[in-house]
């Protein structure tokens, strides 16, 4: 009897489809911020799945599945947990039972690619080239449904006739998967090739199960209201997209679609929380900026080595924000000059992995630092600088904050050219420097958390 317990329903859904290197983490949970019901990670294949330990990061609030070479395979969490459906590339039953029987606790669904026409997944056997074998398809998947209790679910393409393909479905079916995902197009056509809507429909009829509606982004899928649209066309149970959301996850928006630097931002904030590794960052981003790929921002993008540097190529408003004649450096400077203390000493490391920099900075016998490497020395000490601002409560020249009473050096000399006796009534009091912990209304230099105009949260602390 079949162990399938699973919940998860697969009925009237909008799912964000599986795609190779799109669909990590970070995408998968703005998509379901974004109005997606079900979430397919990338294609992982069984060999390396297998190989993998299941690590609990408790740094991030993680579940990571580690290769052998400290790669994580897969990272998912707690948010995702009930909606998040693995999609495995397998051509062998038991091992595809080994990876299913790995993750199945921190997953809502097993998936099976039978779709994928692309070399890497087809020349073991796996993808697209299983639909030439339903006696492994059937051995695949009664495998894991009888092995699991979670859903098991499959993705193919259709086949060259509509017999061969509503028999194919009608085999998978009898192995008691809970839905199927059809992409309406042959193994050997691509997204340039109009979706056959006619073929996904006859499936449809004939089976009872869920049929999950793939291949309309190129012309049918631009926005949400559009997915009821293919899922009449095509008379599907539900509906999956995968380069539509590519391009915009907000499609799944039912408010409508975002801006994409607004999206972008977003997108950015998953990235840097989940440590998500920056080469996939900058690819995911730089599917969302499609033709903006070569405008300065797209070209800032591209040079980023880091998820820090490729914050502050997507923040534009990052420079906008320190406007005035301050930055964070001078605002700190001209602060500690007004109260007659210390100038504010700059120490500033850089590790050797990456080439980024740290800054420190000491405030009248204080330390404080942010806990993100910035990509030059100058952002470092700026970074340290706003940290330290923050946890003293002091304004740091942002846009908004209003006048804060500071004069610059330029200023203040000529201040002092044009009232010399002002000049000599400060001498005494200039020369005495005397330490923060004698202002009355001294801040606590306790551990605390600031966010730098882009969007990250900068720890800082007395160290």
């Amino acid at each position: 009897a079949s162990l399938n317990m699973g919940s998860l329903c697969f009925r009237n859904i909008n799912a964000l489809a599986p795609m190779v290197r799109v669909g990590t983490l970070p995408m998968r949970l703005l998509a379901l911020d974004y109005g997606a019901d079900i979430v397919y990670s990338e294609e992982l294949i069984d060999i390396k799945m297998a190989q993998c330990q299941r690590v609990v990061n408790e740094v991030l609030e993680t579940v990571d599945f580690v290769a052998p070479d400290e790669r994580v395979m897969f990272r998912t969490c707690k948010k995702e947990k009930e909606h998040v459906v693995l999609q495995m590339g397998t051509a062998d039953p038991d091992r595809a039972l080994i990876v299913a029987r790995l993750v199945e606790n921190d997953v809502a669904a097993i998936d099976i690619n039978m779709g994928c026409p692309k070399e890497y997944s087809t020349k073991g056997g796996m993808g697209a080239a299983l639909l030439s074998n339903p006696d492994q398809i059937e051995a695949i998947l009664r495998t894991l449904v009888n092995g699991v209790s979670k859903p098991v679910t499959c993705k193919i393409r259709i086949l060259p006739t509509l017999e061969e393909t509503v028999s194919l479905v009608k085999r998978i079916e009898g192995t008691g998967v809970s839905a199927i995902g059809v992409h309406g197009r042959l193994k050997d056509e691509r997204p340039r090739h109009p979706v056959h809507c006619d073929v996904i429909k006859a499936v449809s009829q004939s089976v009872s199960i869920p049929v999950i509606a793939n291949g309309g982004s190129l012309d049918l899928i631009k926005a949400h209201a559009d997915f009821e649209e293919f899922r009449k066309a095509t008379g599907a149970s539900s509906v999956m997209v995968a380069r539509a959301a590519m391009w915009n996850p907000s499609v799944f928006r039912s408010q409508g679609l975002l801006a994409v630097e607004e999206v972008m931002k977003e997108y950015l904030k998953y990235a840097v929380r989940y440590d998500n590794h920056a080469f996939n960052t900058k690819y995911c981003l730089c599917q969302i900026l499609r033709e903006k790929v070569e405008s300065p921002l797209g070209k800032q993008l591209l040079s980023a080595q880091t998820n820090e540097e490729i914050c502050f190529s997507i923040d534009e408003a990052k420079v906008r924000e320190y406007p005035g004649e301050f930055s964070p450096k001078m605002f700190l400077l001209e602060w500690s000059r007004k109260e007659n203390l210390e100038q504010p000493a700059y120490e500033t490391i850089q590790r050797s992995q990456d080439r980024a920099f740290q800054s420190i900075v000491t405030m009248a016998g204080k330390k404080y630092r942010s806990t993100l490497w910035e990509k030059s020395k100058k952002f470092a000490e700026q970074a340290a600088a706003i940290v330290c601002l923050r946890v003293l409560g002091l304004p740091e020249g942002r846009v908004g904050e209003g006048h804060s009473g500071l004069v610059g050096k330029r200023k203040r000399e000529e201040k002092r050219k044009d009232s010399p006796n002002e000049e000599d009534a400060t001498v005494g009091c200039e020369a005495r420097k005397r330490p923060l912990s004698e202002n009355p209304a001294e801040p606590r230099a306790s551990s605390g958390a600031s966010t730098l105009p882009n969007g990250v949260t900068h720890k800082a602390s007395a160290v």
